[in-house]
């Protein structure tokens, strides 16, 4: 089996970078609660504030910070963009339905997408982009950089 190399990540890209692990961790929480049993309205709570307080903001850096770099005709700008769309899509419509294969589709969703960024778009913008390209884009960040919220319910451990 092919061990994975973590990937060096330019400081520029690093702030994103450290949001897609805290993003890996909300999938791997929600899929524990799955596990613990968790009740619906508790994950579509974790999810919703989830969503408002880190991913939604994530996805505005992405959309509004990065995607300018990259050409119009890109295929991976479609990509991010449809991706985006659809976990949106799956957070949005929580109060109609949620059940354990909504929460299994988002998850699975939410982790094929943050790896794919990291391995292949954050790798694209750091071969591709100059210097004070990637300098533009740290600032531009830095301006609008996610609260440290923390959710206090640990519902993902074992009782």
């Amino acid at each position: 089996m092919e061990k994975i190399k973590p990937i060096k990540r330019s400081p520029q890209l690093a702030p994103l970078s450290r949001e897609h692990h805290e993003g890996l961790l909300f999938v791997w929480k929600v899929r524990q609660g799955l596990l613990n049993g968790t009740s619906m309205d508790k994950l579509r709570n974790y999810v919703i504030w989830y969503w408002k307080e880190h991913t939604k903001p994530h996805f505005y850096q992405e959309e509004k910070i990065l995607l300018p770099y990259m050409p119009d005709n890109h295929p991976w700008v479609a990509q991010l963009q449809s991706e985006h769309a659809q976990i949106r899509e799956f957070i949005l419509n929580l109060d109609r339905e949620a059940d354990n294969e909504i929460f299994k589709s988002l998850t699975d969703l939410a982790e094929r997408h943050i790896r794919w960024e990291e391995r292949k778009l954050f790798t694209y913008l750091e071969e591709h982009l100059t210097q004070a390209q990637l300098d533009d884009i740290f600032q531009q960040l830095q301006v609008h950089a996610l609260a440290a919220e923390v959710w206090t319910d640990d519902f993902w451990v074992k009782k």
